[in-house]
């Protein structure tokens, strides 16, 4: 079967032609994707392509309906469209990317395929909010957790790199890139994640702030006179490593900046490195300790300074890094120093096989 992988993002979108061995027959890779102005582009690009068996999209939100992949038809097309307050940066582009090839194979069966999907494993305990029992009743208050393919491929791939069963596993997997966030997963399972409600929450991103105080956002709003639609924005838009150093949020940029000795790129990534430290070892805690640690994702595969300063205050919990192979990592690989009692790891994001992988199984099953 061969599978068209369309992956939208927050900012950006990569399809891939998988063939029936899983090698890469043809790509498509737009830097800026903000859905319907591209998507002509997208509609041509498949246009050329050879035959396509079935079609694969990756939809960030879920909610409490969509617990496993779905194939799409009108009704779920609509079901995704009304989640898009959840996750307003992400769902308008996945339903742009289905919209524009759906045009150009209407008859070619597609599967939804969903980042909160690995998360539904959360227990209670890691899920629930202390809220109002009847605020989360009535309207599905939770931590649904997002980057689900990355984190349930890049945990998996870590088991097959150490030669380990993923099940006898303790891995806490990083995916950094733009957006960014970590997951606690035991046993191939997700246990806890950084994420929660919407994918606005935990670590610090290139334009998203991460988590704050609750209390900070109702006071901008009380006091400070901005009403909610400019708060809405400036959380998901102008904050994070953008808010704090200027510029785009591109972690490269910070780092140019910072080596140039500019102090506010300076605190940005002391900031967003703070961040990370303190959400890895939350992660263990819920753990009970830590096997792999895994970094994916643009700056988690591509950011040795960023990888280097993330484990420099855990060596408590047995996690070492040999700087020569930190530096020197491609691809996959093992950049743990010898004799450390935690193996640290590059992954390569594969969102890709893991959306081919769950599309050939909803189709054949």
């Amino acid at each position: 079967m061969h599978v068209l992988v369309v992956n939208a993002g927050s900012s950006s979108l990569k399809v891939r032609l998988l063939g029936a061995g899983d090698e890469v027959v043809d790509t498509l890779d737009l830097g800026s994707w903000q859905g319907a102005h591209e998507s002509d582009e997208l509609a041509e690009f498949v246009k050329g392509l050879p035959a396509v068996d079935a079609v694969g999209h990756r939809i960030v939100h879920g909610g409490t309906e969509f617990r496993d992949p779905v194939v799409l038809d009108d009704r779920v097309r609509e079901r995704i469209a009304a989640l898009t307050e959840l996750a307003p940066l992400h769902q308008p582009r996945g339903l742009a990317g289905i919209d524009a090839v759906a045009g150009v194979l209407p008859g070619t069966p597609a599967v939804a395929c969903f980042d909160t999907a690995f998360h539904t494993t959360l227990p209670d305990e890691a899920a629930v909010y202390a809220l109002p029992h009847e605020w989360n009743r009535r309207w599905s208050l939770r931590r649904y957790g997002f980057h689900g393919l990355s984190h349930d491929y890049a945990a998996r791939r870590a088991a097959d790199l150490l030669g380990r069963p993923v099940g006898e596993l303790r891995t806490v997997t990083c995916h950094l890139g733009a957006g960014a966030s970590l997951a606690a997963v035991a046993g191939g399972r997700s246990v806890d994640t950084t994420m929660g409600f919407t994918p606005l929450a935990g670590l610090v991103m290139a334009t998203r702030t991460g988590s704050v105080d609750p209390g900070l956002v109702l006071w901008l709003q009380q006091h400070a006179g901005l009403d909610a639609g400019q708060v809405s924005h400036a959380l998901e838009h102008e904050s994070g490593l953008a808010g704090l150093a200027g510029g785009s949020g591109d972690m490269r940029e910070v780092l140019r900046g910072a080596d140039a000795g500019e102090p506010r790129a300076t605190l940005a990534f002391g900031v967003y490195v703070h961040r990370l430290r303190r959400e890895i070892a939350a992660m263990t805690a819920s753990l009970g300790g830590l096997d792999a640690l895994v970094f994916t994702g643009g700056v988690g595969e591509h950011g040795p300074r960023v990888r280097q300063a993330a484990v420099e205050s855990l060596g408590y919990l047995g996690v070492r890094v040999d700087p020569g192979r930190n530096d020197a990592a491609t691809g996959d690989a093992d950049i743990g120093a010898d004799g450390a009692d935690v193996r640290t790891l590059v992954v390569t994001a594969r969102e890709d096989l893991e959306i081919a992988r769950h599309t050939r199984a909803t189709l054949l099953s």
